[in-house]
């Protein structure tokens, strides 16, 4: 009975102090919850976001096209005979400036001296026999009048004379043709220019019908650039120029050399194709650069960039305010009625500098936000916007109060000290 009454007590009491415990549970949980209660009302009732933004205007923004381009010399000349025979003399050095007029060959001439020669001769004779014949006709005419000889004699003599002077005329142009074949054994250079290699050398012989030429001179000062421009692209370009906000740009051309590196002068645009290539689908622009250096070379592959024109309403943004979205489009967050958060989808096809070129989907005095983007930052969204860059001052409120509670405790304990 002893052993059975101990154990009914002993679970008496510890029911009462689960029971004891229960209630200090529930105490605890109600104090922890005013807590939270008291905190969400200190974090709802804090500041909104600060964010800087920038105020757009529209601006002159240029429509800057990057291409594919091939360097063509300005002039190109074949250097070829015009006569046959074999080369005498070569005057020039390869590779060097030669100009217009300046003697490249001699093929040699001793043929052509003779026939010119001989041309000469026969220019002669045949004023001889015009000056003879021209004597018989004038002697004829009074006979003739008087009947003294028949008029068939007078018209034979007569015609005798004007074929001796036809035949002076055609002398006079074999002559003439000797002459100028003469001078053609004499191989001058057509343009100026910088010549190639001699591909002939001497001893050679060479003809006026041959295909290979003898040298080549090519003009490189200045020098052209072909730049390959598709022409759906040439086509969107003058659909754009139809519209308003879009002008023409005089195209300042400048180049990329194949090493990456830039060619320090400018050229323009000469002139555009009026076809299209079958082949490529392409219209050719020509543009011309000075090339005082020779750095340019005939054949050379370049990168040429150049204003097309300029657009006239666009917008320039800051990088860091364009954001894309998982579809590719362009959004910007902006600040709207009632400082909140607007978010708009933009067209920004190209960039300008640290600035994003956008052409649709804004207006002019938007207020782009460019600082305090975050993840947190949501259309709709509260905030309190100040001009980009603008100085903000960061003190946490935490950190204050617990300054402001370490200096009361101090003051306190300095207190009970003294008392």
């Amino acid at each position: 009975m002893a052993s059975s009454d101990g154990r009914r007590r002993r679970a008496l009491a510890g029911a009462a102090l689960v029971a004891t415990a229960l209630l200090g549970a529930c105490s605890g949980g109600g104090e922890a919850g005013g807590n939270g209660q008291a905190g969400g009302k200190g974090k709802g009732g804090g500041q909104p976001p600060q964010v800087g933004f920038v105020t757009l205007k529209p601006t002159d923004a240029a429509l800057v096209t990057e291409l594919a381009g091939r360097v063509t010399a300005f002039e190109s000349s074949d250097v070829r005979p015009q006569v046959t025979g074999l080369i005498r003399r070569r005057f020039f050095t390869e590779g060097a400036i030669v100009r217009q007029g300046q003697p490249l060959y001699e093929i040699d001439p001793r043929l052509y001296r003779a026939a010119a020669n001989e041309a000469q001769a026969n220019l002669a004779s045949a004023r001889a026999q015009q000056e003879a014949a021209r004597i018989l006709a004038d002697r004829y005419r009074p006979l003739a009048e008087i009947e003294a000889i028949s008029k068939q004699d007078y018209t034979n003599a007569l015609a005798q004379s004007r074929q001796a002077t036809a035949a002076v005329a055609q002398t006079r142009a074999q002559l003439d043709t000797a002459r100028i074949n003469l001078r053609f054994t004499t191989v001058p250079a057509p343009i100026s220019g910088r010549i190639g290699r001699s591909l002939f050398t001497v001893g050679a012989l060479v003809s006026a019908t041959q295909t290979d030429p003898l040298a080549q001179i090519q003009r490189l000062d200045p020098i052209f650039v072909d730049i390959q421009q598709s022409a759906a692209d040439l086509l969107s370009l003058r659909r754009s120029l139809s519209r308003q906000g879009l002008v023409p740009a005089s195209a300042a051309v400048r180049l990329k050399l194949e090493d990456g590196s830039d060619y320090g002068r400018t050229g323009t645009v000469e002139f555009s194709e009026a076809l299209v290539n079958t082949e490529t689908g392409t219209v050719t622009l020509r543009a011309r650069f000075p090339n005082p250096q020779g750095l340019l070379l005939p054949g050379m592959f370049v990168r040429a960039s150049f204003t097309q024109a300029i657009d006239t309403r666009a917008f320039l943004v800051p990088q860091q305010a364009v954001s894309r979205d998982p579809r590719g489009q362009a959004t910007v967050m902006i600040v709207g009625p009632d400082n909140k958060v607007v978010q708009k989808t933009v067209r920004a096809d190209r960039a300008q500098g640290a600035a994003w070129v956008v052409t649709q989907g804004l207006n002019p005095g938007d207020r782009i936000i460019v600082q305090g983007l975050n993840a947190q930052l949501r259309p709709g969204t509260v905030v309190q916007p100040v001009p980009a860059n603008s100085p903000q001052r960061v003190a946490p409120p935490q950190q204050q109060d617990g300054a402001k509670g370490e200096a009361k405790n101090g003051a306190t304990k300095s207190g009970g000290g003294s008392n």
